[in-house]
């Protein structure tokens, strides 16, 4: 068990094994859901989006159009390791 100490304005600072463990990098946010007995979770905030945030993504990044087949040798290279 890890023990942590609280600050006097409130603040509780995370050790290194504590943030690896729970996979957070520096700039990355923290979840945490408090339960009611007095118990937290503590998670890795991780970003919720819909499929239509993921569309488009890359619109307007390049202005090369390819063809299916195309699209499927490039997959097929990048399941073999290829480049």
């Amino acid at each position: 068990m890890t023990t942590l100490t609280v600050t006097a304005k409130g603040q509780v600072t995370l050790r290194k094994d504590v943030l690896r463990h729970l996979g957070i990098s520096p700039g990355q946010k923290i979840a945490l859901h408090l339960l009611p007995d007095g118990r937290a979770e503590l998670r890795a905030a991780r970003p919720t989006g819909t499929i239509n945030d993921f569309i488009g993504l890359l619109a307007g990044k390049t202005d090369k159009v390819i063809s299916i087949d195309e699209m499927n040798e490039a997959i097929a290279a990048g399941w073999a390791g290829e480049e």
